[in-house]
C-alpha cells in the first residue's frame, strides 16, 4: 500500500493471546509482536489449496482449504484464524476433529498428539457470507464492488486473511498457494499466480491459479467481477524464464487504464536492475469497480481503484510503489509489524528512483523536499518500532525512504544499489527485520553506519543532514 492514504483499506479482528511461541529456532514472546493474537508459532505453513465458490446474487462463500503445514512443537491442537465464516467440518491427517470457533479463532482438537517436527494436513469446509472484519484501522478484508456489487475485491493488510480463508495469519508464516475459483459463467476470477485452467461447469466456470510463493496470507488475493484483460510474457533480460504479465480492468476504462499501465515493464525492468532479479513468475495490476483510499498490495497481483485511472498518469508513483513491493514488502517480508518500514520506506524510495530513472525530480531532490516537510510535523514517532496503531503513519513512509537516501549519501551508489541488491538476495523468499537490516547495511559501508541509521530508525527527532 503506498503512503496516499491507508485508513480507509486497514482491516482486521482482535482475537485470543497466545503463549511465548517458537519462529526459525527462535523463541518469540508475543508481547514483542504488534498483533499477537494473530497467528501461532505452533506449527508453520508449507501450502494452502483452496478450492472456492461464491455466488454474487446472494454474496456467500462456499469454500473447503487444504492445508499441509509442520508442527514446530508437540501438538494437541491446531490454531488457524478464521472470521465471520462458519467451519461445518474439518479433519487433520484424514481424521474427522472437533472443531471449536471464539473471537476468530479456529481450533482443531487433533485426533493424537503431533510430534514437533511432524508434517501434518488439515481440511476444513467452511462457508457463509464474508464481510470486512474490524481492526484498530477499520474495517478491513473481503468486501463487495461494483453496481449492483456483484463483484468482490479483498484488501487484507495487516489482519483481513481470515475473512476469507482459515490461516495462520502472520507476516511471517509463508506458503505456496492453489486457488480453484468458481463463480457464474460470465463473471471473471483473479488470484495470485499464474492461471492454471479455466472450465466451465454449467452455469458455473472454475479459474484454477497456482502461486509456488512462499506468500503471506494477507497478501493472497481474490477478485471476482467482469474485467478486460491484457496478457504479455516479458523477458526482463535476467536469468529465467520470462514472466507473465496481466491486467485486467472493468471495460469502460479499458483505454485509460492501458495508458496508465502502459510503462509497468518499463519499472519491471529499472527496479530489477536497482534490486536485482524479479523475484517471481508473475506481475499484474487489477482496476477493481469500486473507489480505493489507497491501492492495495498483494503478492504478484496490485489493485488499483477506478479513482487511481486518468488516462493521464496521474498516479504512476502508486504503479512504481505497488511494483516495488514485489522485492520488498513480498518476497522479502517483515518479521513484525514493528518493521513495516522495510516495506514502505523502501517502496516509496522506489517511487524517488522512477522519477530519476524518467528524468524528472531527482531522489535527492525529492528526499529534500520530504525532509522538509518532516521538520514541520510533530517529532514523537520512532519508524522502527511506532507502536501498533501507527503501522501506517505516513511518516514511515516518507522517514523511512529519506532514511534510505541518508544511507546512500553516506556510503555513495555504488555500494548503496549493491547493498539493496544483496539485502534481497539474501532474504528472498523469507522475512527480516530492522536490526538485520542494519547489520547487512554496516557491512557495506567503509566507517560505521549505525550511528546513522539509528538516529533515523529510533529516534523521535529528525536528523538533520537532507535539508
Amino acid at each position: 500500500m503506498n503512503r496516499c492514504s491507508r485508513r480507509a483499506l486497514l482491516r482486521g479482528v482482535a482475537l485470543l493471546p497466545l503463549a511465548a511461541t517458537v519462529a526459525d529456532g527462535l523463541i518469540t514472546p508475543t508481547n514483542d509482536r504488534y498483533f499477537p493474537s494473530h497467528g501461532t508459532y505452533a506449527h508453520h505453513t508449507i501450502s494452502y489449496d483452496l478450492k472456492l465458490a461464491y455466488d454474487p446474487d446472494s454474496g456467500s462463500l462456499q469454500g473447503r482449504a487444504h492445508i499441509k503445514a509442520v508442527a514446530n512443537r508437540r501438538l494437541e491442537s491446531v490454531e488457524l484464524d478464521l472470521a465471520r465464516l462458519t467451519a461445518h467440518s474439518a479433519r487433520i491427517d484424514g481424521n474427522t476433529v472437533r472443531a471449536r470457533q471464539h473471537k476468530g479463532k479456529l481450533l482443531l482438537e487433533a485426533p493424537y498428539p503431533l510430534a514437533q517436527g511432524a508434517p501434518f494436513t488439515v481440511d476444513v469446509s467452511y462457508g457463509g457470507r464474508p464481510r470486512p472484519v474490524r481492526s484498530p484501522f477499520g474495517p478491513i478484508g473481503w468486501d463487495r464492488t461494483g453496481d449492483p456489487h456483484d463483484g468482490t475485491l479483498v484488501a487484507s493488510q495487516p489482519l483481513g486473511a481470515p475473512s476469507w480463508f482459515p490461516c495462520n495469519d502472520r507476516p511471517d508464516d509463508k506458503a505456496a498457494f492453489t486457488f480453484q475459483v468458481s463463480v457464474p459463467h460470465g463473471h471473471h476470477a483473479l488470484a495470485n499466480g499464474t492461471l492454471r485452467e479455466r472450465r466451465r461447469n454449467g452455469r458455473w466456470e472454475c479459474w484454477t491459479y497456482h502461486h509456488p510463493g512462499p506468500m503471506a496470507p494477507y497478501l493472497a488475493a481474490l477478485y471476482t467481477g467482469r474485467f478486460s484483460h491484457d496478457a504479455d510474457n516479458l523477458n526482463l533480460g535476467a536469468a529465467g524464464s520470462p514472466i507473465a504479465l496481466h491486467n485486467a480492468y472493468p471495460a469502460r476504462l479499458a483505454e485509460p487504464a492501458r495508458h496508465d499501465l502502459a510503462r509497468q515493464p518499463d519499472m519491471l525492468r529499472a527496479f530489477s536492475n536497482y534490486f536485482g532479479d524479479y523475484p517471481f513468475e508473475a506481475y499484474g495490476a487489477v482496476v477493481v469497480d469500486a473507489e480505493l483510499a489507497a491501492p492495495v498490495e498483494n503478492q504478484t497481483l496490485s489493485v488499483f481503484g477506478s479513482n487511481h485511472i486518468d488516462g493521464r498518469r496521474g498516479w504512476e508513483t502508486l504503479v512504481a510503489h505497488e511494483i516495488a513491493h514485489q522485492w520488498y514488502g513480498n518476497s522479502v517480508s517483515l518479521r513484525n509489524w514493528r518493521d513495516i518500514w522495510l516495506n514502505e520506506g523502501f517502496a516509496t524510495y522506489a517511487e524517488w528512483l522512477w522519477s530519476e530513472h524518467i528524468g524528472e525530480d531527482s531522489a535527492d531532490q525529492i528526499a529534500r523536499q520530504e525532509w522538509r516537510s518532516l521538520h514541520r510535523r510533530h517529532q514523537d514517532l520512532r519508524i522502527a518500532d511506532p507502536g501498533h496503531r501507527h503501522i501506517f503513519d505516513d511518516r514511515i513512509y516518507t522517514r523511512g525512504a529519506c532514511t534510505l537516501h541518508a544511507l546512500r549519501r553516506a556510503i555513495g551508489d555504488h555500494r548503496f544499489f549493491g547493498m539493496l541488491r544483496t539485502w534481497h538476495q539474501t532474504h528472498r523468499g523469507a522475512s527480516a527485520d530492522t536490526t538485520a537490516f542494519i547489520n547487512h547495511a554496516d557491512r557495506w559501508a567503509t566507517h560505521p553506519i549505525k550511528p546513522l541509521l539509528h538516529s533515523w530508525l529510533y529516534e523521535k527527532p529528525l536528523p538533520p543532514g537532507l535539508s
